[in-house]
């Protein structure tokens, strides 16, 4: 990790991690500093509703304040952070279809979407559309792919540290990765 990198040093989140599972409310605001904006990235990719990224963070750190107390260290404390929010997110994706509150989107209408974002002319810049186009291709991701592309691509977390958020083998990450970056370069095949 860079210097200039939000996570900081490992070594000073074990101590963090260790001072709020002993009750350390300031240690755990630290972590909630240091961590927060990386999960809220994670998470508002994940679901679409800000209501419910709210509430998945919530969720994630009220999990993390209680398991603090018993958390050993086994994976560093920013892929257990991880782990609880995609713990948290999951939840939310499974409950959507059975309550009707996140509607099918077929492949069609997204493919529509991103070529209408690259051609407005109201757009202030390329960057920004693109990142629009991505952000609206990622939708076509299943929850899986999509976590595995955010954590490696957005939040630089290694092949090994996916497996861990996952519950899963690098292997898997490897082919979660492919088949995410195949449908992502398909779909942004015009902004080539």
């Amino acid at each position: 990790m860079s210097d200039t990198d939000p996570a900081g040093d490992p070594r000073a989140d074990d101590v963090l991690a260790r001072r709020a599972g002993l009750g350390d409310r300031e240690a755990f605001a630290a972590i909630v500093d240091r961590h927060g904006p990386a999960l809220a990235r994670y998470a508002g990719r994940l679901l679409d509703d800000r209501d419910q990224v709210d509430d998945c963070l919530q969720d994630t750190f009220l999990a993390a304040w209680r398991g603090l107390p018993g958390f050993r260290g086994d994976a560093s404390l920013r892929t257990w952070l991880f782990t609880l929010a995609r713990h948290a997110a999951f939840a939310r994706l499974r409950r959507w279809p059975a309550s009707g509150s996140r509607p099918f989107v077929p492949v069609e209408e997204v493919v529509d979407q991103l070529r209408d974002l690259r051609a407005d002319p109201e757009r202030t810049s390329v960057e920004s559309a693109l990142r629009q186009a991505l952000d609206v291709a990622l939708r076509l991701l299943p929850p899986r792919q999509r976590t595995a592309w955010l954590l490696r691509e957005v939040e630089d977390l290694s092949y090994a540290e996916i497996a861990t958020v996952l519950g899963t083998s690098t292997a898997a990450v490897r082919g979660l990765l492919e088949r995410a970056r195949t449908t992502l370069s398909d779909a942004l095949e015009e902004w080539r």
